[in-house]
């Protein structure tokens, strides 16, 4: 009789101790998924003050577009810990970015300058990455956030709330969803 009781509280510690590792997994693969957005936008943000002093000689005049642009890096760089916080700065900087390069259009010396021609293709690449690493960190978080509130989990989730909250997805700035305007 003593056995079956020891037996039953076994499985259920292994079951709570397995449920929690699987949750510390998942917690720990999105962590790494974050980290790599977290790299690919200090990449960007390396090259930014490079872009911005190539595109001041041609277009002093665009200041604000300019100052923008270095805010919202400093923005980023000086967001706390928060997933969120990081989120709303890293979306103001690629709609900063995306003025600047707009503001190209309007200066066709600045377009055939080979080092803004350069830092343009690196940068198209590095947005690329930061693309990419968007996608796994939203698929790390699904994975993460499904195995957190589907049931059984949820149990040991909810003893634990202090290690294990849900994920906030990274999503694309209102900006980011409006329509193209093509005009001729």
């Amino acid at each position: 009789m003593w056995w079956i009781i020891l037996a039953i509280i076994a499985v259920i510690v292994i079951w709570v101790v397995g449920t929690y590792n699987s949750l510390v997994h998942a917690k720990q693969n999105l962590e790494q998924a974050w980290s790599e957005i977290d790299n690919q936008l200090k990449r960007r943000f390396d090259l930014i003050p490079n872009l911005v002093e190539t595109v001041k000689g041609y277009a002093a005049h665009e200041k604000s577009t300019l100052e923008e642009v270095i805010k919202a890096r400093n923005a980023y760089l000086s967001a706390g810990g928060s997933v969120d916080e990081k989120i709303n700065a890293e979306n103001a900087l690629t709609s900063g970015l995306r003025q600047l390069f707009a503001l190209s259009e309007n200066y066709p010396e600045l377009k055939a300058n080979a080092n803004f021609r350069d830092l343009q293709v690196e940068l198209t690449g590095t947005e690329d990455k930061i693309a990419y690493a968007r996608q796994y960190y939203n698929t790390s978080a699904r994975e993460y956030n499904a195995k957190l509130l589907t049931f059984p989990n949820n149990i040991i989730a909810s003893m634990f709330k202090a290690n294990f909250t849900e994920a906030k997805y990274f999503e694309a700035a209102s900006e980011e969803r409006e329509n193209v305007k093509v005009q001729f």
